[in-house]
Formats: C-alpha cells, structure tokens, sequence
C-alpha cells in the first residue's frame, strides 16, 4: 500500500478508471513528516531520489537519508533564526541539496520560494523585496552569489545567506555547516492551512504575481502523479524540469513520493536529447514528463529504444500533432496531454485508462469541478469556446488552488469574481467530452467574425520543415478586423525570402480552414520571452498596432 492511500479516498469505476478523489488529512498534515519521515521510519531502505549529473556523478538516496539532511538542514536553518513562516528563496538549480531543503523548510513551517538561477540581479531584487526573504540557499554556479548580494544591496536588505558545496565570501556553507548539526529533529508546529511555498509566475504583462500554496498542495498532486504520469510504486519517474519552476513540484517530489515512486534527478544545463534517452536507460526510467520542446528535439534528431519506459506525458505548452505521432511512431507510447497553472495543480488530461487523443487536453480532473463559461457567466454549449474556470465545493476552499497572491488581495479577489476561480484560459468541449485549449482569453484573434485560437494555427506551421519556432497573433486589419499574422524562427538551412513566406503560407493554408488563413509571415531571429521561457504575444502585438 503506498502512503497516500492515508490521505484520501478514490472512487473508481468497473473499467478501473478514477471517478473521483476526496482528500481526507489531519488539521496538522505537513509532507514533511507525515509522508517522508513516515516512509523512512516503515521502509528506511526505500529508493526517494536518483541523481546524476553531466560528470558523471551518481548519488541513490534513501527515504532515510533525505529525512536525516532534511533534520540536519532544518537545525541549521532553526539555529540561524529561520522558523514558521518566514520566507526563504531557494535557488539550486537540479542540485540533489534541493530536496534535503525543502523538506526542512516544510518541516519548520518556513515558507520556500523557488526561483531559477537564470533571473537577472533585477528579477531577484523584486522577488527579495516583495517577499520579505529572511534567508537564500543557493548553488556556487552561474555567479548566483554575486546576483544574490548585488541584490540585497539594491534592495537595502539583509538577509542569511548559504552556498552549498562551495566557500563563498559572505555565505555560509551549508554542506559543511549540515555535518555537525542534529540529525534528529523534534516536530515543529504547523497547520495544513499555513503557507507551504511560494511561486512568482511570469506572466506575459506586469511584474510576477507571487502565487501562494499552503501545505495541502502535496495531496492535490495525487491525481498529477498517479492517474496522468502513471508513477508507480517502486517505478523511477523523470520529468525534465528545473527546480525554479511549478513544474518540479508537479514532477519531482510530491505526487511521486506520495504514490510509492522514487525521483530521477539529471544535473545538466544544456539540454542533449541523446543524454536525456541514455539517462532513461542507464537507470530504468518507467515514467517521463516532459514539455513539447523536449520531444520536438528527440523527434527531430531521431529516437532511441527506451525499453523500460511505460507511460510518457507532456504539458506546458501546446503540443503538435506531428511530434505526437512520430514519438508514438518511435516508442509505441502516447503521449498523454496535461493542462494546469501554477496557480493550481492539474486541472484536465489525457488520464490513465483511456486512449490519449492527439492535440486534445483530455478530460477534467475527477479532483477539481471544471467548467466552460461564456463572458456573461453561462455555461457554453458543445463545441463553443468559453473560460476554463474552477467551482468550489460547497463546504469551502478548493485544495489544489492557491490560497493567496502575495500582497494582492484585489487582484485574487478578481480572479475568485462571481464564487469560481477564472484561469483567464479558453477552451472547447467536443461530442465525446474532450477538452481542447483555444488560448488565453487576451490571445484570441477575432478575425472576419470568427474566433480563431493561435495554438490550432500554430501547430500547423510546426509541421512545415523550416520552422522551429513561431508565435500567431492578431494584428489590425481594416477588412477583417484582425489579420493572422505568424512570427517565425527559422531552422539551420532556412533563410528567409518572399519565396520561403509564400510556401509557408500556402503549406499552412491548404490544411487550414479559410477563415484561419495566415496573411502576414514575418522572419525573426529569437523570440521575445518572459524568464519561463513563453513567447510574449503581447510584445510581438505592440509592434504591429
């Protein structure tokens, strides 16, 4: 039995398929110690992470030993004044020391704040300031020290500061100081509803809005680990993703550790799809997750058998048909889909049990009540587009969805607006129940009368040869109201000229419905991109007003 059946109760239906799941935990539940150090005291020898990185180093730990470091770091951190609530940024890159500190920090009722080593000294000025931080953990790499000072300075704070693995002036090292601190460590006080972590999304606009999760968010990645990345108990699941970003939450600790598997860690900063398969195989990877880019490349560069994978998934952006049938094509796995937000955990997908279907989200999380709702509040009809948004249940909060923006009550109040959380996301709803993103609400282009959704034009064009990168908007046009226009980036051997953008256009357009014909092709050399990697539609739109 894995330990998350402690903590909730599924209905499954005489096909073996989730039909709903209830959380029931106690008033105190904090992962730290009722599923970590609950795994290490049963089965102390159980596998939690494998880690490896690009010179190839190895470390297998233990349940048992990331219950130790985690007691070790948390008396460190409790010793330096860090306690329940307090704000600590932790910026380790895919370093194995991430998952010792947050684990402490959730055991000391102290706030994490992940954030990725590539922001600028600006990016971390603003998180520093908006967040209060009493304390920074961070890697020796990528002059993240240097950032973190110049940052403090600019922001006329001060605040702990710890390096890992390295001497740094000003930082203590915590790997040194880990070894002479208690390695037991008595249960501090929290509350299932106190503050657990918190994420600075990049929006396309404005400053990053702080989302904040309290300590029932592990629980609501059940459902994202079990039932769409098919995790399993004693398995080895890999998702691809920086410990700056949601996605490790989704992918790299909690859901996993709660449905029994351990944790594939690959310490790397560029990407290799060829590293990527041979990691795979090296350790008997059973379950991968990835975003779309990473299958572009492995689609694109030729796929390598992967005997002990089981089950692949993807999320973070759009996905085009043509790398879901290649990858299928090469491995014999469909890719299964996933849709959420930072804001909350996985809202639909393509679920274990059924047949994923190609482009589509799949179907609504059994966890969540989803609908679609026009801009008047009303339930669309099938096939009409309208706002994914979230109903609570009737006894209160929806575990899952976040509890609070940082200093911004007015703006969660306006995404809470009318009892539902509005995701600002459009989507439709077909004959057969399948759900299929259309855009951001902001994204839609109307063009001629028509509502037209980017995604279903970009993915089109990501099957032409040439493009490796693109971005569709809408931009005035006196006939039609708004035009289509692609921005484009450009593969090796590609060079742009009129002759390239008439082939493009009619490549696309003899696949795409007349009124989602592209009318304007512009050759870039990059993207405008928030620090997360989306494509700034709104940048590319202020240029063409």
């Amino acid at each position: 039995m894995s330990i998350y059946q402690k903590f909730c109760t599924e209905m499954i239906d005489e096909e073996g398929n989730l039909k709903k799941l209830t959380l029931d935990y106690p008033h105190n539940f904090n992962f730290a110690y009722d599923v970590v150090d609950a795994i290490a005291e049963e089965t102390p020898d159980k596998r939690a992470l494998v880690w490896c990185n690009t010179e190839n180093e190895e470390h297998i730990f233990t349940f048992e030993d990331i219950s130790k470091y985690s007691n070790q770091m948390a008396n460190v951190f409790r010793q330096a004044g860090i306690g329940r609530g307090d704000r600590v940024l932790l910026v380790l890159k895919r370093h194995y020391e991430y998952w010792f500190a947050a684990v402490a920090l959730h055991k000391l009722g102290a706030v994490m704040i992940p954030a990725t080593h590539m922001l600028t000294v600006k990016d971390f000025v603003y998180r520093i300031k908006a967040s209060k931080v009493k304390g920074v953990v961070c890697t020796a790499q990528n002059d993240v020290p240097e950032k973190i000072k110049a940052s403090l300075k600019e922001a006329g704070m001060q605040a702990k500061l710890w390096c890992i693995q390295a001497e740094v002036e000003e930082f203590e090292n915590l790997t040194e100081a880990m070894k002479t601190a208690d390695s037991e460590l008595a249960r501090a006080e929290t509350l299932a509803t106190d503050p657990m972590m918190l994420y600075f999304t990049s929006g396309t606009t404005g400053n990053p809005k702080g989302v904040i999760h309290d300590f029932t968010y592990p629980l609501a990645h059940i459902v994202t680990a079990k039932y769409w990345q098919q995790a399993e108990e004693g398995g080895l699941h890999f998702t691809v993703a920086e410990t700056g970003w949601a996605k490790a939450s989704w992918g790299k600790i909690y859901g996993q550790w709660l449905v029994g598997s351990a944790v594939m860690v690959y310490d790397f900063d560029n990407f290799d799809p060829k590293q990527l398969t041979a990691i795979i195989n090296r350790y008997g990877v059973t379950s991968f997750c990835a975003p779309p880019t990473v299958y572009r490349y492995l689609v694109r560069k030729g796929i390598p058998e992967m005997p002990s994978l089981k089950h692949a998934s993807t999320a973070g952006e759009m996905l085009a048909p043509e790398v879901f049938r290649k990858f299928t094509e090469g491995t014999g796995l469909p890719l299964c889909e996933g849709y959420g937000q930072t804001e909350t955990t996985l809202l639909m997908a393509n679920f274990k049990g059924k047949e994923p279907v190609e482009g589509s989200m799949g179907t609504v999380s059994p966890f969540y009540h989803i609908e679609l709702l026009d801009k008047q509040g009303a339930p669309v009809a099938v096939g009409e587009v309208g706002e994914v948004v979230i109903v609570p249940p009737e006894n209160g909060r929806q575990p899952g969805v976040f509890c609070g923006y940082l200093d911004n009550e007015e703006q969660y109040n306006h995404v809470w607006r009318g009892g539902v959380y509005h995701t600002g996301d459009a989507a439709y709803r077909d004959e057969n129940g399948l759900y299929w993103f259309h855009g951001r609400f902001d994204d839609i282009i109307k063009t001629g009368g028509f509502r037209v959704g980017p995604y279903e034009v970009e993915n089109v064009l990501m099957e032409h040869p040439g493009v490796v990168e693109c971005s569709v908007i809408g931009v005035p046009d006196a006939l039609r109201g708004q035009a289509i226009k692609a921005v484009i980036v450009l593969g090796a051997g590609f060079t742009p000229s009129k002759e390239l953008e008439l082939e493009i256009k009619d490549f696309c357009n003899r696949k795409l419905a007349e009124y989602k014909w592209i009318r304007i092709v512009e050759f870039v050399e990059e993207m405008p991109k928030t620090i997360s990697g989306k494509i700034k539609k709104t940048v590319l739109r202020e240029g063409n007003n």
